[in-house]
């Protein structure tokens, strides 16, 4: 059997609205077409009544034409749910490798992200010094900024 990561899925009210941030946060590049879908098949997949979904893969950074990318969709019912935290249970966050955590951290906050903690540093043994923070982007989504020396 052959096993090959695809992508990680963000559910969001405005598809376009986080795509943009990530695209100018962190690079990601779109990667057409745009998705517009409803169905049978659709409903019967993910176990959504009457789903219709919108939105767009983006390429992640640092991995080519052929890397994984992160799917922004939006259902048109989206349900809200208590905050996200980093110590709750399932999907805890994505993370991005960065080489000016600073300057991406302030970008990553002009363009309505939040601090979740604070710029921290740990040396990992035989691996070099961490600097790293989580941060949410504008809908809440957590991530982790990381810096390796």
């Amino acid at each position: 059997m052959n096993v090959k990561y695809g992508h990680t899925n963000i559910i969001t009210k405005n598809w376009k609205k986080l795509a943009g941030f990530y695209e100018l946060v962190f690079d990601c590049i779109p990667v057409p077409p745009e998705r517009n879908q409803r169905g049978e098949w659709l409903d019967k997949g993910t176990g959504v009544l009457d789903a219709h979904l919108q939105g767009m893969h983006l390429r992640l950074p640092g991995y080519g034409d052929n890397g994984p990318t992160l799917e922004i969709y939006q259902y048109v019912t989206v349900i809200n749910s208590e905050k996200n935290l980093p110590n709750k249970q399932g999907f805890g966050h994505i993370a991005f490798q960065v080489d000016k955590i600073d300057e991406l951290l302030e970008l990553a906050i002009k363009n309505g992200a939040t601090k979740i903690g604070e710029l921290s540093e740990h040396y990992v043994e035989n691996v070099g010094l961490l600097k790293f923070i989580y941060i949410a982007d504008p809908d809440g989504n957590i991530i982790e900024l990381q810096s390796w020396s």
